[in-house]
């Protein structure tokens, strides 16, 4: 079984964490972001490559991810030659899958149960299956309503009040059937959202839905609570699942000098210093060789790689 990660937007959103780093690879603690939805691709063992679909600055991502060895999985570039959407992009990633193929958005942090999400697709000989989450907003989004089996009845985009019937909107997470992807042309911009789900759909095939809890790191604001969920254990994610949550977390090769302090919930990267009586504030993630000079605030802020905090110096966590 494959597994299709969309990777291939300019991360528009998430600018201007983006301008210079590609979004599969801005890091989620010390990790490129791509690692953590692999941890969740390999807790289902017939998956046994992840093609990655990507457009912009696919060489930055294969410099730092190679083969996949240090993600736990075989990977393949697929490198789109002008943007297609999500449906071109699987459909030009279609020569090399060979079956029931799982798709994630490049976007999407979750914990997924994916065995029991295949299990449910399976059972219902489904042609495909969605992943649906709730939102507190429904007027805000584009709704997807269901029946009370988890059939798939009808999109909803920008709902007039009057047409609201539920709050669940796609998730990004879809198990699909490739002999599905036959109505998708080729060598076309063609979306999944707008188009092939919709046609499913209208012709009456058998697409269910499964409703899960997800975070979306697609916005600076959504990056920022995406950490915070990891470090207080909302969503368990390494370094912080289990009993690390809530805790500190200063990870071995990590210098903390006399007199730094280091408060929960946070975490300090292998390779950082943070001198002395220099203060990390909860909610606050010091990356990879950062070094944190003498007497200074960190609160709040997640400080990338290779960063230096000057002496007597503050970072506080923006918004």
């Amino acid at each position: 079984m494959k597994a299709v990660l969309l990777a291939g937007g300019f991360g528009t959103r998430l600018r201007p964490l983006t301008v210079n780093t590609p979004k599969p690879i801005v890091p989620i603690f010390d990790r490129p972001f791509l690692y953590h939805q692999i941890d969740v691709l390999k807790r289902l063992p017939e998956i046994d490559e992840v093609i990655l679909s990507l457009n912009y600055q696919p060489d930055r991502i294969r410099a730092q991810v190679g083969d996949g060895a240090g993600a736990g999985l075989p990977i393949r570039y697929v490198v789109e030659p002008d943007p297609r959407g999500t449906g071109g992009a699987i459909k030009y990633s279609e020569p090399h899958l060979d079956g029931t193929t799982i798709v994630f958005n490049g976007d999407v942090l979750t914990g997924i149960d994916l065995g029991a999400l295949v299990e449910l697709h399976r059972d219902r000989r489904a042609r495909a299956t969605i992943v649906l989450t709730p939102v507190d907003d429904p007027a805000a989004y584009g709704l997807v309503e269901t029946a009370p089996d988890g059939r798939v009845l009808r999109f909803v985009e920008k709902p007039e009040p009057d047409q609201i019937r539920c709050n669940t909107i796609n998730a990004g997470i879809y198990v699909l059937e490739p002999e599905t992807f036959d109505r998708i042309p080729p060598d076309t911009k063609y979306s999944i959202e707008r188009s092939y789900f919709p046609s499913l759909v209208e012709r009456g095939e058998t697409f269910v839905a499964h409703v899960e809890r997800w975070r979306d790191i697609g916005t600076p604001a959504s990056y920022r609570q995406a950490h915070r969920d990891i470090l207080d254990g909302r969503c368990a994610a390494p370094p912080f699942a289990g009993a690390a949550a809530g805790n500190r977390v200063v990870a071995d090769g990590a210098t903390l000098e006399a007199g730094a302090r280091v408060e929960g919930p946070c975490y300090v990267a292998p390779g950082a210093t943070v001198r002395r009586g220099a203060r990390i504030g909860a909610g606050s993630v010091v990356g990879r060789s950062v070094v944190v000079g003498a007497d200074a605030r960190i609160d709040g802020a997640i400080l990338w790689p290779d960063t230096v905090v000057g002496d007597g110096s503050s970072a506080t966590a923006a918004g």
